[in-house]
């Protein structure tokens, strides 16, 4: 008989995208003189609490001493930090409703904070831990409970202990704190959750390391909202392209590479390149380039690399024919756009064909040759296994077939089998 899973879940810097302590700071200190001295000693104590250098309990009494907070600071900080919630763990809500038994949220932070931002995703109550303060009858922070585990060194290896949990127990967080239940032995694996901030000292301690919610759900087999997580997608920029494109990919949780050139050990890996104007790709290495979903070229792609391999090989193409300025974020974003949702508009190659988001569903693309009777092979198919399609759309230019379909239910790898074997496919994917 498998052990229960349970998932011991940090929040800050994990759960939202910042230390709530530093943001309450920047709120109860607005109008401070000496405001941007006092958020250093803040941030400070912060960060020598999350590497191991100053305990736990030391760090979060000099913080709570230089607040200066009180409970209507408190709820400005709900309303910002119900916006900071990390994009990998805002998007996955399904999973947190599924799994509100195991999930635990784990925190040297404060329940008064915390419980109203991790509710909205299905989280119990009773499943939070962290500290409380303690205030004044006016409302104004002048401490916290002492007695809660928590606030000590060591806390949430305390609080673990006490709590007994039978089961196997996974970690994710990015700090000292949460690397301590690993060593403590009281965890199976620890994750270094790295979407918002990565401290070599717990990176390097680590069983894995995620640079995403996604990341931990892939590799533990667990329900997601994306198939496949951004961050195991490697994008290639080649030659002189501005630091606004790069930042765009970036930004989007992908793995970038930037290169003057498209070096060979690449070539079985790249999942999507962006290139400067005037760079080329050589036909063999394109034709070699299995994993290819989409290349945006910076500039008119005419004779740079074969658009009718790319055809072949079912390689979406974005280019800039006119040179317009603005096409420095918008080619990104093309890419960005098919690799989310699959749109194709004002591709160079491919029929265009914008999409809608459709929640709770599935959607799956398949591109092929276009010849008669494809879109009725893949509908018998969807009907052989029982799926429901939500919805379907089919574009087609002189050459390909583009074919997305949504679906709302559960499917079996042999759906994908057998949707790869219709005769003429070039590509088949799962977006999410």
């Amino acid at each position: 008989m498998l052990k229960k899973a349970f998932y011991i879940i940090d929040f800050d810097s994990t759960f939202t995208q910042v230390e709530a302590l530093d943001e309450l700071a920047r709120i109860s200190l607005s109008k401070h003189p000496d405001k941007e001295a006092i958020f250093q000693k803040i941030e400070d104590y912060t960060n020598l609490a999350m590497e191991g250098k100053l305990s736990f309990s030391e760090s979060l009494a000099q913080r709570v001493k230089l607040l200066e907070a009180n409970e209507t600071h408190l709820k400005q900080l709900v309303t910002r930090l119900k916006k900071k919630v990390s994009s990998s763990f805002s998007r996955n809500k399904a999973f947190f409703k599924k799994h509100a038994d195991e999930v635990l949220i784990v925190s040297g932070g404060f329940k008064e904070f915390i419980t109203p931002v991790v509710s909205q995703y299905h989280i119990k109550k009773e499943n939070i831990y962290a500290n409380t303060f303690v205030t004044t009858g006016d409302g104004k922070i002048i401490d916290y409970d002492h007695a809660n585990p928590l606030s000590e060194e060591g806390g949430k290896v305390k609080l673990m202990r006490q709590l007994d949990l039978q089961g196997d127990l996974y970690g994710i967080g990015d700090g000292y704190s949460d690397f301590q239940l690993r060593e403590s032995g009281l965890i199976k694996k620890f994750f270094a959750f790295t979407e918002n901030i990565a401290r070599e000292s717990i990176v390097s301690k680590a069983d894995h390391v995620t640079p995403s919610f996604d990341e931990f759900l892939y590799v533990n087999n667990l329900p997601r909202a994306i198939s496949y997580p951004k961050n195991r997608i490697l994008c290639l920029v080649i030659g002189d392209v501005p630091a606004e494109s790069i930042a765009l990919l970036k930004k989007d949780g992908l793995s970038i590479r930037h290169k003057a050139a498209f070096e060979e050990k690449y070539v079985g890996d790249v999942g999507m390149i962006l290139l400067a104007d005037g760079e080329k790709i050589e036909d063999d290495k394109l034709k070699r380039a299995v994993k290819l979903k989409t290349i945006g070229y910076l500039g008119n792609v005419k004779n740079k690399f074969s658009l009718q391999t790319c055809n072949e090989m079912g390689i979406v193409v974005f280019d800039d024919p006119k040179a317009n300025p603005r096409n420095v974020s918008f080619l990104p974003k093309r890419m960005i756009d098919f690799m989310n949702k699959g749109t194709t508009y004002l591709s160079c190659n491919f029929p265009n064909l914008q999409l809608p988001a459709i929640d709770k569903s599935h959607r799956l693309i398949h591109i092929h040759k276009n010849v008669p009777g494809i879109m009725a092979q893949i509908n018998t198919i969807f009907a052989k296994h029982n799926i429901n399609i939500v919805g379907q759309f089919l574009m087609t230019n002189a050459t390909l077939g583009y074919a997305i379909t949504d679906i709302n239910a559960e499917y079996d790898k042999q759906l994908f089998k057998s949707l790869k074997k219709i005769d003429h496919t070039i590509k088949f994917r799962v977006l999410y």
